[in-house]
């Protein structure tokens, strides 16, 4: 790396390469493209295994859970190190390596003969994986002139659009007709392309190398604080979370750990993690919106199937083909969004997600138990339109007026802020459905009693068929259920739709984007 160009000699701080043309273009953006869906498939493709992977393990559902959580947290720490990392390596060969290494860390986890061989390459899975995402964005940005900016993040978050909708349905599929083990095997061949193509084409076109001095104290505090924060989120619901001394203690060493991070990395000279990055009002009311945005609609991502499955009757393939067509309006309208997001104000079609969420929400908080698949797919359908006008706009506002040596550090850490409000919601999201059904659960049954007549009707109703009066109440005990969740589900449903359309307040605090700049060392104003 000694023939790395050094800012502290006078030289430039970072190279800005000219656009990739014709087919180097195109390639380019296929193997980023490639690197990107194998990353976000990775993310959900594990979920629906758990129970063949537990069985297969020997272990319980709930250890087999640690596969998921065990990649969570390493996939948490190492995206904000991105930026740090970049700048100590280079994007192109921290990006090949980091795909190479994914590579390796799925064949692992492939071969894994127990739980805890497969939880460690779960771990470094994760690690390896943080980089990749906000590299893939940045070098494709790079990889187009500035005025097509737009575009080149229309395709970024098609991939990242299609591969949450795919990941559960091929790895039921593959769990069920292969072994679970090929979850991860897929893995080794997209790699090898993705990092092949991606070598061939970027190699000449590295960022500037800086040797920067290792910030051990950051990274220490991100580890604890993040780790601690991830394992709680996690947890929190099989461990009642208050309730339990573990989950206190997570949450005082997230806490502690989180305020000593902040104030030594504000004032360390090399930090890992750029904080100085919020000083921006693009960003930081960018990354807000993003990731509250995010995380109320993952919560609902999660919660809908949780609610097909448990309480509809639905199996996990047909939950899974039920809310496949939010894909297709993602799909048709993405490179549209993308074309004219340089010439229309991002601020104007983030509004126009956010109000399209708050309707689709309202819609689901009218279902009730009779709903059909029409009735379903409907709101579904409609939300793949505010899909194609979410990722595009508030990436373009975040990384709007940022130098493009501050992409990668920019994009790794407002990728993280996304995620970890995804945790949340999710968490959120499931422990509230749960609380408000026991509640909802209570008043249903205040007024059911065998002096009440419908109850007496519908306990003789269920006799004369043939039931105990034990198998009887449980039959009412069931419906009793799935009403009592369905209306906590349109509560949450409800209230989500008012933190879209509050949201809103937060988009329009950003400066308008200038889109299109023709040059200039603020690259970053064309995304």
């Amino acid at each position: 790396m000694s023939n790395q160009t050094n800012p502290d000699a006078g030289r430039p701080a970072y190279i800005e390469y000219p656009p990739l043309k014709g087919a180097a273009l195109l390639w380019g953006t296929f193997a980023l493209a490639l690197a990107t869906f194998m990353i976000v498939l990775d993310t959900s493709i594990a979920n629906v295994s758990i129970p063949a992977i537990s069985g297969d393990l020997g272990v319980s559902p709930s250890q087999g859970t640690w596969v998921i959580t065990s990649f969570a947290v390493a996939n948490a720490i190492s995206i904000p190190l991105t930026g740090w990392l970049t700048q100590r390596f280079g994007q192109v060969r921290l990006f090949i390596v980091s795909v190479l290494l994914f590579v390796l860390a799925s064949w692992l986890c492939g071969f894994a003969p127990n739980i805890e061989s497969l939880i460690a390459f779960r771990v470094l899975q994760g690690a390896v994986t943080g980089p990749i995402i906000p590299l893939s964005q940045s070098l494709l940005l790079s990889s187009y002139p500035k005025a097509k900016a737009g575009t080149a993040l229309a395709l970024w978050a098609m991939t990242t659009l299609v591969a949450p909708v795919m990941g559960p349905l091929l790895g039921g599929w593959i769990t069920d007709h292969i072994s679970w083990s090929w979850i991860f095997y897929i893995n080794i061949p997209v790699g090898f392309l993705a990092a092949g193509i991606s070598w061939s084409i970027y190699k000449t076109r590295e960022s500037v190398v800086h040797k920067l001095p290792v910030d051990k104290v950051g990274l220490f505090l991100l580890v604890v604080w993040v780790g601690a924060m991830q394992i709680m989120m996690d947890k929190g619901k099989e461990l009642d979370w208050f309730e339990s001394t573990q989950i206190i203690t997570l949450a005082i060493v997230a806490v502690v750990g989180f305020v000593f991070f902040i104030a030594w990395e504000l004032t360390d000279d090399h930090p890992v993690v750029d904080l100085h990055l919020f000083n921006s009002r693009n960003f930081w009311t960018g990354t807000v919106a993003l990731s509250l945005g995010y995380g109320v609609f993952f919560g609902n991502v999660v919660l809908l199937p949780l609610w097909l499955q448990q309480y509809m009757g639905y199996t996990a393939t047909q939950a899974g083909m039920v809310l496949a067509p939010v894909g297709i309006m993602a799909i048709i309208l993405s490179p549209l969004v993308g074309k004219n997001v340089n010439k229309v104000d991002p601020r104007i079609l983030s509004t126009i997600s956010f109000i399209v969420f708050g309707i689709v929400l309202w819609m689901r908080s009218r279902f009730n138990t009779d709903a059909d698949i029409m009735t379903i797919l409907i709101p579904t359908f409609v939300q793949g339109v505010a899909m194609a006008f979410f990722f595009i706009p508030l990436v373009t506002l975040t990384l709007s007026g940022l130098p493009q040596q501050k992409i990668p550090s920019a994009s790794g850490l407002s990728n993280f802020a996304r995620i970890t409000a995804g945790a949340f919601g999710t968490s959120i999201s499931t422990t509230i459905w749960e609380d408000r059904a026991a509640m909802h659960h209570a008043h249903l049954t205040e007024g059911i009693n065998l002096a009440n007549l419908p109850a007496t009707h519908a306990l003789a109703s269920l006799q004369s068929a043939g039931l105990t009066m034990d198998q009887s109440l449980a039959v009412i005990n069931r419906t009793i259920d799935q009403q009592a969740y369905m209306m906590a589900a349109n509560d949450i449903f409800y209230v989500s739709a008012i933190i879209f359309i509050g949201l809103l307040g937060i988009i329009w605090l950003a400066r308008p984007a200038k889109m299109g700049a023709p040059s200039g060392a603020d690259a970053g104003a064309a995304h």
